[in-house]
């Protein structure tokens, strides 16, 4: 079973991210809804979003600034325009700046959810990755996680074993120190879009990790559980 592609809507005007939310979530789509690049980013660092429709038109940074900085990042994730104007010249800029895709309001929302799903395809057909992480080592409380050979080194440089999925969900957490990720979220971090739906894995991997780090499952201090909210990765973490 895999899991609903995970639909971004970036828009400043409420009722055009409600609209187009209900519209996509009727055909199956999950859905995170943001007003701003600032808030964009957030989600961005915290899931894995298969498509972002974006306006053109926001105060502040507009769609073609956010468009370009991502495209900057190499970071590859899908883009859809949406822009009242529809003007050629428009389009031809929002392409140029590395938007796969152009819709004008207003629009038709058959004609929406056909070119999300033309994207996601030609997407899934040839996948662009990700922007790399710089960092070789991810270290905290005495441990580093080595990202290059995908290895967890105690303070005394001993490898510990761990299976990928492991490896995955620890990476995700260090990436994200002193922020609460939840099951879904960590789900798409560590399964991307193939993933089968499966909390509970999620859970018995956590508490490997924890044995594997010397956490107490009792009062675990470094893998803390938020309770209705998800798991918290509560040590400062330095890269190098």
């Amino acid at each position: 079973m895999s899991r609903s592609p995970h639909i971004l809507i970036v828009d400043d005007d409420r009722e055009i991210r409600d609209l187009v939310g209900k519209v996509l979530e009727r055909d199956g789509f999950r859905i995170s809804r943001v007003e701003d690049g600032a808030t964009m980013r957030r989600v961005l660092a915290d899931n894995l979003i298969d498509l972002i429709v974006l306006d053109l038109m926001m105060p502040g940074k507009d769609g073609l600034t956010l468009c370009r900085e991502l495209r900057g990042m190499n970071d590859q994730t899908p883009i859809i325009m949406l822009t009242a104007k529809g003007d050629d010249i428009d389009r031809i800029v929002g392409l140029e700046m590395g938007a796969d895709d152009y819709v004008a309001k207003p629009f038709n929302s058959r004609e929406l959810t056909a070119r999300i799903k033309a994207v996601l395809r030609r997407a899934a057909q040839d996948p662009r990755p990700k922007a790399e992480d710089g960092a070789r080592f991810l270290c905290f409380e005495g441990w580093r996680l080595d990202t290059g050979k995908r290895e967890l080194l105690s303070s005394e440089g001993i490898v510990v074993s761990l299976s990928s999925g492991e490896y995955d969900l620890l990476h995700a957490l260090a990436k994200r120190p002193q922020r609460t990720l939840t099951r879904d979220m960590l789900l798409d971090l560590t399964r991307g879009r193939n993933s089968i739906v499966f909390d509970r894995s999620i859970d018995i991997q956590i508490s490997r990790l924890r044995r594997k780090l010397g956490d107490d499952p009792k009062n675990p201090a470094i893998i803390k559980t938020v309770w209705g909210g998800g798991y918290l990765f509560t040590p400062d973490v330095s890269e190098s």
